[in-house]
């Protein structure tokens, strides 16, 4: 009963006749946008028929393989680059950060060659570094009877140090800089000292080819390194850096050696990446111990952790705050578990899925060094007479660096999405509009016409389903189940 009462409830008032189902698809093909319909639908001649059909299917294919084209192209998620070079009045000053290539003063390890050996390990963490089995047995016996020794503060007491004997003159853009102006930090060349930091001073400048003069005695009599584990140069060497990053030193070091005079031109240069999947950079991730992030300070932290899950402690080289890690735990631990990061990849930089994906805005510094030698004749007389040293000593030991601004500008390289969403709907949009002269309203009634005769399908193909067999309602021509047992009884 139910069946047959939906049967008639379909039929009076949701399924229209055949000749209004026919009105109504002439009426679509009259009145809607999607030119070229109407003109098949109206027409008399076959042949003009005919032709509109092939005109109209032709244009709807072209206009199918444009779209499928422009999402397929969309989702390869292309980008471009632009770059573009502003000129300033005033530009801000990067950081420098210098070391002495001799690490530790002579005396303090006249008798104690190992501490290269046990500085080598802990800067291992920045820099890779192999430990050769003929310095396993000195190591063990010093690690054994100096338990309590620390690298740390013997690297601060008796490493490189810049007072006035050292940094004999300094010059920032014509005011007079000292020592105290620089900041204290470690790195794999022990003790070094970073000029700028964290852009304290917020030190600018204002015109091009003046910037920072400085004059460096190394003073090699009294600084020392061992040649066997391959330092055997003498010099300076810095690295220029945006103040809020880390120095790094590792294959962006630039050298000046003795006797030299170096003139580095520096640039400014900002990158902008997309985020993934355009780029590779990852907008949300931050640092717990910097206030910008960089691939370079994400793998010191991402390492950190590794060290302090596994070992306990916190190497001093690294950020974060944690036990210091002594020289066994140094030996033991932190040494054989910086080599399983790098063996399992623990810490990765550069791309979206690694641990720490490539910044999306980004400064560098791309530096242009020329060299000449230290001084003529009456210069290095000049000095001999007023640092009261000889003239050998001034070849040998002291080092010029100047480090200024080609120009006022910086370049910007910005990394771009090839394709926007706006874009890739005007695109589409045209394609509909050149080839069939629809648009978002014809589509929603190609939509409309669709779904109505899909419902209309639905009803007929429900109304032409079989009747359901009545099992409860016993016909009445057939005799009752009771009927037949008073028959049984009577017989």
């Amino acid at each position: 009963g139910i069946l047959e009462k939906t049967r008639l409830c379909l039929i009076k008032k949701l399924l229209p006749h055949l000749e209004d189902r026919r009105r109504y698809h002439e009426e679509f093909a009259s009145s809607t946008s999607f030119h070229g319909v109407h003109n098949i639908v109206h027409t008399q001649s076959r042949a003009r028929r005919a032709l509109w059909l092939l005109i109209v299917a032709g244009c709807l294919a072209i206009v199918i393989w444009q779209i499928c084209s422009r999402f397929i192209y969309y989702f390869s998620w292309p980008t471009t680059t632009t770059v573009v070079v502003q000129y300033m009045e005033n530009i801000k000053f990067p950081a420098v950060t210098f070391c002495n290539l001799n690490r530790f003063q002579a005396h303090a390890v006249s008798n104690l060659k190992v501490i290269f050996l046990i500085w080598n390990i802990v800067s291992a963490i920045l820099k890779k570094f192999a430990m050769e089995d003929k310095y396993f047995q000195e190591l063990s016996d010093f690690l054994l009877g100096n338990q309590n020794f620390s690298i740390k503060e013997f690297t601060r007491k008796n490493g490189f140090y810049l007072n006035s004997s050292t940094l004999l003159e300094c010059d920032f853009f014509g005011k007079p800089c000292y020592p105290q102006d620089f900041e204290h930090v470690f790195t794999e060349y022990g003790n070094c000292f970073t000029f700028n930091h964290n852009d304290l001073s917020a030190r600018r400048v204002s015109l091009s080819g003046r910037g920072l003069h400085l004059l460096f005695d190394v003073q090699q009599d009294k600084f020392t390194d061992e040649p066997t584990l391959g330092y055997t140069d003498a010099g300076i060497t810095f690295v220029i850096h945006s103040p809020q990053e880390l120095p790094r030193f590792d294959g962006l070091g630039l050298l000046t050696p003795v006797g030299m005079h170096a003139q580095v031109a520096i640039r400014q240069l900002k990158s902008i990446i997309q985020e993934y999947p355009w780029g590779e950079c990852k907008p949300d991730i931050k640092l717990q111990y910097r206030k910008i992030y960089s691939t370079n300070g994400c793998l010191l932290e991402c390492k950190a952790r590794y060290i302090q899950d596994w070992c306990g402690c916190l190497p001093f080289i690294l950020p974060g705050n944690g036990t210091e890690c002594d020289l066994l735990k140094f030996y033991k631990c932190v040494y054989p578990a910086v080599y399983d990061i790098e063996i399992k990849g623990l810490c990765t930089v550069g791309t979206h899925n690694s641990t720490c994906p490539a910044p999306c805005e980004e400064t560098d510094y791309p530096t242009t060094v020329t060299y000449s030698n230290f001084g003529g004749e009456k210069a290095i007389k000049y000095f001999s007479t007023k640092l009261k040293k000889s003239p050998e000593y001034i070849r040998q030991n002291l080092v010029r660096i100047e480090i200024k601004y080609h120009d006022l500008s910086y370049k910007i390289t910005q990394q771009q999405k090839a394709l926007t969403i706006s874009e890739l709907l005007s695109e589409v949009g045209g394609q509909l509009g050149l080839f069939c002269g629809a648009s978002m309203i014809t589509i929603v009634e190609l939509l409309e016409y669709i779904f109505t005769n899909f419902c209309w399908m639905c009803i007929f193909l429900l109304l032409k389903a079989p009747e359901m067999p009545q099992w409860n309602n016993p016909s009445q021509n057939q005799p009752t189940w009771k009927e037949k047992k008073r028959g049984i009884q009577e017989c």
